[in-house]
C-alpha cells in the first residue's frame, strides 16, 4: 500500500509539472523566453510546485471528495514577447491541457500492455498507473472550465469577438470564488464527471 501511494503522489506531481513545462516550452516557440529565464522548463520539481495546491488535491482525493483539483506555480509569461500574440496565448493555454492527456494516453497505454500477475508489486503499480490516467483526464476536464484563471478561461477569451471577450478578463478577480461555487453546484459536479468518465472510458478501452 505504501508503494501504491509514493507511485500515486510521483505520478500527480509530474502530471501538474508536465502541464507547466508545457506552457512555458510553447511560450519559448512562440517567442516569449521568460519561463526560461525563471528556470521553469526543468524537470526539477521545486521550482513548479506550490505547497498548498499540490497537497489539496491528495487530501480531496483520500477523504472521498466530489471535487478534486490542484495547481503548481503558474509559469510566468510576457504575452508582449509572442511573434503573434493572439495566437500565442491561445496554443501556450491549450499546451497544458494538451499535456495532460497526453500523459493521461501514455499511462493508460502502458496500463494496457502490462503483463498480468499474481504479485502484490504489480498490483500496486499498476492501481497507481489506472489513478494516474484518471488524474490526468481530471486535470485536463478541469482546466477546460472557462473560467479565470483556468486555461479554458484564455483559450475562450481569445475566441471571442473583442467585447465578450474583456468579461472574462473583468471577471479574473473573481474567478476564484465562482470557481468554487461552479464546482461545488450539483449538476456542474455531474457535468464534469460525465466528461471525464467519457474520456477514461475511452483511454482505458481495449480492442
Amino acid at each position: 500500500m505504501f508503494l501504491f501511494y509514493i507511485a500515486l503522489i510521483f505520478i500527480f506531481i509530474y502530471s501538474i509539472i508536465l502541464h507547466e513545462i508545457a506552457h512555458a516550452k510553447v511560450a519559448e516557440m512562440m517567442g516569449d523566453p521568460t519561463a526560461r529565464m525563471y528556470g521553469r522548463i526543468t524537470l526539477n520539481p521545486i521550482p513548479h510546485l506550490d505547497l498548498f495546491g499540490t497537497l489539496l488535491p491528495l487530501v480531496l482525493m483520500m477523504s472521498g471528495s466530489p471535487i478534486v483539483f490542484g495547481w503548481a506555480k503558474p509559469v510566468p509569461i510576457n504575452a508582449y514577447n509572442f511573434r503573434d500574440q493572439k495566437k500565442g496565448i491561445l496554443y501556450v493555454s491549450a499546451a497544458g491541457i494538451i499535456a495532460n492527456l497526453f500523459v493521461a494516453w501514455f499511462l493508460a497505454t502502458i496500463l494496457k500492455f502490462m503483463p498480468h500477475s499474481g504479485s502484490s508489486l504489480f498490483y500496486y503499480i499498476s492501481e497507481a498507473l489506472n489513478y494516474g490516467v484518471l488524474i490526468n483526464v481530471i486535470l485536463a476536464v478541469f482546466n477546460l472550465l472557462p473560467i479565470p484563471p483556468l486555461d479554458g478561461s484564455k483559450i475562450l477569451e481569445q475566441l471571442l469577438p473583442y467585447e465578450y471577450a474583456q468579461y472574462i478578463y473583468r471577471m479574473e478577480q473573481f474567478g476564484f470564488f465562482i470557481l468554487i461555487l461552479v464546482l461545488m453546484f450539483p449538476p456542474t459536479q455531474t457535468l464534469l464527471w460525465s466528461v471525464v468518465n467519457a474520456l477514461y472510458s475511452i483511454l482505458m478501452f481495449r480492442f
